[in-house]
Order: C-alpha cells, then sequence, then structure tokens
C-alpha cells in the first residue's frame, strides 16, 4: 500500500500546504534537536557530523545548495552504518535527518525521533528530551510537529 507524504510537510511550491519560513523553521528546530544530543557522540566528534550541521545552517541561510544538503545527510548516514555504539548511531542518525530536512521538511521528525533514541540509549529520560525539543518549537510549527509526532506515534 503506497503512503501518502503529509501535504503539511510539502512545499507551496511542490503543491503542498508548508511555507518557506516554516520550513527554514523545521530546519532551525532540526539543526537545535540534533545539536543538542551530539554530546552523546564519543569524542572525538566525526568530523562528518559536524560538517553536515554546518551545511544545514548554511542552507537555511540561503547560502548553500539542497543538493549540498542532501550529500551532507548521505554522509552522516553513512557514519551511522560504519560504528557499533547504538547511541552514537542515533546521534548520526538524528544529525543527517536534521541536514536531509533541506530536501524534505518530514525529516525534521525524524531527527526528534532519532534524538529521543539516542537519550534513552544512554538512559536518560525521554520525556525530558521531549520536553525540550517542544520547547525549542516557533509558535509557527508548534501545531504541525505536535500533530505529526500524534500521528506517527513519535
Amino acid at each position: 500500500m503506497l503512503k501518502m507524504r503529509d501535504k503539511r510537510f510539502v512545499s507551496q511550491y511542490r503543491g503542498g500546504l508548508l511555507k518557506k519560513k516554516q520550513h527554514y523553521q523545521l530546519m532551525q528546530w532540526a539543526c537545535n534537536c540534533a545539536e543538542h544530543v551530539l554530546p552523546l557522540f564519543p569524542e572525538p566528534i566525526d568530523k562528518r557530523l559536524i560538517n553536515a550541521l554546518n551545511v544545514a545552517k548554511e542552507c537555511i541561510q540561503g547560502r548553500t545548495s539542497v543538493g549540498d544538503a542532501r550529500k551532507s545527510a548521505v554522509a552522516s548516514h553513512k557514519v551511522a552504518r560504519e560504528l557499533s555504539n547504538p547511541a552514537a548511531i542515533a546521534v548520526a542518525r538524528s544529525v543527517g535527518h536534521a541536514v536531509a530536512t533541506a530536501h524534505m521538511a518530514d525529516h525534521s521528525l525524524g531527527t526528534a525521533f532519532y534524538a529521543l533514541k539516542a537519550v534513552k540509549n544512554v538512559g536518560k529520560s525521554t520525556n525530558t528530551e521531549r520536553k525540550w525539543q517542544d520547547k525549542q518549537l516557533p509558535s509557527e510549527i508548534k501545531e504541525l510537529i505536535l500533530t505529526a509526532r500524534k500521528i506517527r506515534r513519535i
């Protein structure tokens, strides 16, 4: 069965409901979520993850391409495949989804999901992390994220 994408996460210029400002807010929120769990990655932090977050921030500012963001997302997920530590894998996946949000806004949900997974894997409170994530949400995207989380059970 074909699963339809949530049109609320599809950019208006592609026939969806998401405004450009909201897309940028989702990208920033995703970066915040990924950066919040980055300290759970063992030292030294893989440079590909740092680069991916920098590319995401550049993309938010309109200073790099979505293509560059996609390449950085692929590199982050490659880092995850090279690891065996479950928390580190989740952090790398969170970063990968954060930068991939430039390409597809609903990747922001993946960022938050993997951040929660990283926190759980180190024995910390996922409830505390989720509350922190929710506090970072700008009002323009808060309802979008909260309802999408309910639908997807994240």
